[in-house]
């Protein structure tokens, strides 16, 4: 009970903060390297995203997070981790104009985290498999205080550049030491096969254009074709072709968004040789053609910014 207690006030203490530095925005990137908020005033549709390494708090309302068919609910007792690069799709279940989802993501550093770990004791290096790159956690009155003074840092600038890495540290190593810390040690420790498959994505983020074999895939992480597709699925939720798709069609989904050129040249952009079968594929990830997703698209957006110019 004091526990719980203990999370709503510093949860509110947290929104006060983040409700003022969203006010006018839905996401906001901030002085803080790898610290960035979230604000909808209105529960949302489920939709599709990309999700760095990070932790992700919720301080009001809830949210919903879909790897392949894991589920993963989160509000302000329950922390999101995650602990490698992951295309997923997000919901919002609880906001209204005047209590809004806020929330908060921290990008998780490797290096530090893996400075704190040889810093570590021997009984904190436990090393086990990891079953998913996505898992929630119980939220701590300790680490929700960890990042109220981190937020906090955005209104005393002459203390931010000193202050906040100490605290990001701090928060990582909270982390690291929750019933969910296994799963990072996973990725993170040296030789491990959690790192191979974290390496292997980070090649495919930069090279998802070209083609290749999930041999050439698992010669590059030093692992047999069967144990790198295994572990690459276990993790992942998707075969290593799938995952390839996924960068395909999301980044072709922001150029058509954010740069606003057409299926046809976002289609060759990301190295599809067929609009057609760019089309086709896209529709079945998204749900939607195209030109009726980017509408879509647009059509949220707009809504968005008149009820936040509207509140």
């Amino acid at each position: 009970m004091l526990h719980s207690a203990a999370i709503d006030i510093i949860s509110d203490k947290l929104a006060d903060r983040i409700s003022r530095h969203t006010a006018g925005q839905s996401n906001v990137i901030t002085d803080i390297a790898g610290l960035s908020f979230y604000r909808k005033d209105a529960p949302t549709e489920c939709t599709t995203c990309f999700v760095e390494p990070s932790i992700a708090l919720v301080v009001q309302g809830e949210k919903r997070m879909a790897l392949g068919s894991d589920i993963f609910h989160y509000n302000r007792y329950r922390f999101l981790i995650t602990s490698l690069d992951l295309p997923a799709q997000a919901q919002i279940l609880k906001a209204e104009r005047a209590e809004p989802y806020l929330g908060l993501a921290l990008r998780l550093d490797f290096t530090t985290m893996s400075e704190l770990l040889m810093q570590a004791s021997a009984d904190t290096k436990t090393l086990a498999s990891s079953n998913s790159g996505m898992s929630v956690g119980n939220t701590t009155p300790e680490l929700l205080d960890a990042c109220d003074r981190l937020v906090s840092l955005l209104d005393d600038k002459a203390s931010l550049s000193v202050l906040a890495p100490l605290i990001k540290k701090e928060i990582y190593w909270r982390v690291l030491n929750s019933e969910q810390g296994d799963r990072l040690r996973h990725i993170i420790s040296a030789g491990s096969q959690g790192l191979r498959i974290a390496k292997a994505i980070d090649w495919l983020k930069t090279h998802f254009t070209q083609s290749y074999t999930v041999e050439e895939l698992a010669e590059r992480a030093q692992m047999s074709k069967s144990t790198f597709h295994h572990h690459f699925r276990q993790l992942t939720s998707m075969s290593p072709l799938q995952y390839q798709k996924s960068l395909k069609l999301m980044e072709a989904r922001r150029l058509m968004i954010g740069e606003q050129i057409d299926a046809s040249d976002a289609a060759y952009r990301v190295g599809y040789e067929s609009p057609s079968q760019f089309s086709r594929e896209y529709s079945r990830y998204f749900g939607n053609s195209p030109k009726r997703d980017v509408e879509a698209q647009w059509r949220m957006i707009e809504g968005e910014k008149r009820t936040l110019q509207a509140g």
